[in-house]
């Protein structure tokens, strides 16, 4: 990361990076310690399973760094094992990641990346969690708001300081 790029202290540059650290923060929840089995989890014929949502995740990263790029290109990537697609996501958020801290401009507003794939990451996130405690393998309740989420740190390893619950 490029410490004394110009935009790095852009508060809307700003608020994007924190929003992926915080993804990266929640997804990493999501993903680690999963049973085996967790991947391919199937709630009924109409859902995706937790592995299929994981590539979404992993597909959307790719889409937001290309329109970033200012180009509005969708591709389905082909789907790799838990492992892969969990370091799949992670790559692509640090390069997402990178490419907001970068000097170049964005190809699109921040506020259309936020309402589409980083939003709908979200979104997705939160049904890996739901998806966790239906296979028997709970993550964790935690105050966010006093996790120690940090700006740049978009990788699965997190921080170890959190306040967890039951």
């Amino acid at each position: 990361m490029n410490e004394s790029a110009p935009f790095i202290n852009d508060p809307q540059r700003r608020m994007l990076r924190h929003t992926l650290a915080t993804l990266a923060y929640r997804s990493s929840k999501a993903v680690s310690g999963a049973p085996h089995t967790f991947g391919t989890l199937r709630v009924n014929d109409t859902t995706r399973t937790p592995l299929e949502i994981l590539a979404h995740i992993g597909d959307l990263m790719d889409w937001a760094l290309l329109l970033a790029d200012g180009k509005h290109i969708w591709r389905d990537a082909t789907s790799l094992a838990w492992d892969g697609e969990v370091a799949r996501f992670f790559k692509a958020l640090q390069s997402f990641d990178d490419r907001l801290a970068a000097s170049e401009p964005l190809g699109f507003p921040g506020e259309r990346l936020f309402q589409g794939p980083i939003a709908d990451a979200l979104t997705h996130v939160g049904q890996l969690n739901l998806l966790r405690r239906m296979a028997g393998s709970p993550v964790k309740g935690e105050n966010y708001f006093r996790a120690e989420i940090i700006l740049g740190r978009v990788r699965a390893e997190q921080s170890d300081n959190r306040v967890e619950f039951d």
